[in-house]
């Protein structure tokens, strides 16, 4: 039951971030590292996995779709993490530190959960703690 709403959660989060990386991309250019190329076309690509990802995380008969979905969010989660670094680094050079140290660090650690969150909402991997598993231990 736990996982079925985190997948719904998650998907929902990464729907919204695909409409605002199409609709708003502004924000997400001034984080793109400098070695990224056609950035524009990045960010568009961005918001389209995420949405695709979104809607695979929700196919209810497609157990291999919504694990694909997983895996591809998981990918992108660890993708995009050089833009976290880098929003990190601009955002600490300047005088008021931007969105700060209270953002950035629970951010960095956010990373791998949603890594970790992508692949267990969509069966990609098992629960550890689930009956099943204690059971084969």
């Amino acid at each position: 039951m736990i996982r079925s709403v985190l997948r719904v959660v998650l998907a929902l989060f990464y729907a919204l971030a695909g409409v605002v990386h199409i609709v708003a991309p502004h924000p997400f250019l001034l984080i793109t590292p400098g070695w990224v190329p056609f950035p524009e076309l990045t960010i568009l690509l961005t918001g389209i996995a995420e949405l695709a990802g979104a809607v695979g995380l929700l196919q209810p008969w497609s157990v291999p779709l919504r694990r694909a979905a997983g895996w591809g969010l998981a990918l992108y989660a660890v993708c995009v993490f050089p833009a976290n670094i880098n929003h990190f680094i601009i955002d600490m050079q300047r005088p008021d530190h931007g969105f700060g140290l209270g953002y950035h660090i629970p951010r960095m650690f956010a990373q791998p959960v949603l890594v970790w969150l992508a692949l267990w909402v969509a069966d990609a991997i098992p629960a550890s703690w689930s009956r099943s598993a204690v059971r084969r231990r």
